[in-house]
């Protein structure tokens, strides 16, 4: 599995900062839909390369990864394993990026409860904390580094460096 999807993230960011280059790393059936890709879209295909391939073998390397709604898909063995592939290929002091739904405290509600709930019935997989988080990078060879969130605080981005 891997999870780029068809680029709208990735391409809306090199579209603000023209000085990025980005790759979104994708199954090949994803990818083969190429009138859905988003590089051409927003004028930053010279700066965004499509990767067929599958998380839970291998990732292209990189000095930065960005995760969107990915690791909530997946219990924690295999965020484990993905967040270990994304270490191997890492370069020496690169950066892991997760925008998710982090769940706060325990008397704080908060929409990542429900939808915590939802990703365990759907998917199997899980909203974490922070500390969950943090304790998920450290298996996998990360450091876990902070976590913002925007105004809203529907979601946070959970930072790591490499280890």
């Amino acid at each position: 599995m891997s999870g780029g999807g068809h680029g709208h993230l990735l391409c809306s960011l090199l579209a603000k900062h023209p000085h990025l280059r980005g790759t979104v790393y994708e199954l090949p059936s994803v990818l083969e839909h190429r009138d859905l890709l988003w590089a051409e879209k927003l004028n930053v295909a010279g700066r965004c390369e499509y990767v067929a391939g599958d998380m839970f073998t291998e990732v292209p390397a990189a000095d930065a990864y960005l995760l969107k709604h990915i690791l909530h898909d997946w219990n924690d063995a295999d965020s484990e394993r993905i967040l270990s592939n994304i270490h191997k290929a890492a370069a020496p002091n690169a950066r892991v990026f997760v925008a998710e739904y982090v769940v706060p405290g325990p008397d704080t509600p908060h929409f990542a409860k429900l939808f915590d709930i939802h990703m365990m019935c759907a998917t199997g997989g899980q909203e974490r904390t922070e500390e969950e988080y943090a304790d998920l990078f450290e298996r996998a060879g990360w450091t876990y580094r902070a976590t913002w969130y925007p105004p809203s605080r529907l979601m946070g981005v959970v930072e790591a460096t490499k280890a």
